[in-house]
């Protein structure tokens, strides 16, 4: 099977519809991450055919769970999830926010390259960081710890918001340590079937008591 028709066929499977310019600017966004990763070193991700899986699909999974004008990327990287979630909820306001300087630079020449006009990258680190507004979704796939997202990512969420943690086996030690003076609960627990991923996957979605 060829990466269109492995693109194609796993976004049928997530129930998305994504129109063709979009799924061209996914393999684009592939290309460019294929380019960059040569020297800079972006994703240990090496063949094209798991990048589609492992990346485009694993976060575009997230997709149907997650409604919100106004997301935050905790830990962008590469611009996972936040690239991919760009592209398919077009009326959302992403942010890519990163402390790297190799990876903001790629972040920004994808924007630019991709014509993703509402994506905007930021370089700093999250807890000391100040965005204008608190934003309804706040995602990490980058950050390892429930207790750190909650303690770093928090205070971008806004009031009635959502903090979103992709994860792989369900995190049940990590939920025991939420830190309680915080004030985060978690809301709902969504396990992910991601095509031509043979891994548990799960979307945690915290909340503030």
């Amino acid at each position: 099977m060829n990466l269109a028709a492995q693109l194609a066929e796993g976004v049928a499977q997530l129930g998305l519809s994504l129109p063709p310019q979009t799924q061209q600017q996914l393999f684009d966004y592939l290309a460019l991450l294929d380019k960059w990763n040569q020297v800079y070193n972006l994703t240990a991700v090496r063949d094209p055919s798991d990048m589609v899986s492992q990346h485009l699909l694993d976060c575009l999974a997230v997709a149907p769970h997650v409604s919100a004008v106004t997301i935050l990327d905790v830990g962008s990287g590469a611009g996972l999830p936040g690239i991919p979630l760009a592209l398919a909820l077009p009326h959302a306001q992403v942010t890519l926010l990163d402390s790297s300087q190799k990876k903001t630079a790629f972040l920004r020449q994808a924007v630019i390259e991709l014509g993703l006009g509402n994506a905007t990258v930021e370089c700093a680190r999250v807890e000391t960081w100040r965005a204008a507004q608190p934003f309804e979704l706040v995602i990490s796939r980058a950050l390892s710890d429930l207790a750190e997202l909650v303690t770093l990512a928090g205070q971008h969420m806004a009031a009635g918001g959502t903090l979103a943690a992709m994860k792989g086996v369900y995190p049940h030690e990590e939920l025991a340590h939420l830190p309680h003076d915080l004030g985060f609960r978690l809301r709902r627990a969504q396990a992910l079937s991601v095509p031509g991923l043979r891994a548990a996957r799960h979307l945690l979605l915290l909340e503030r008591t």
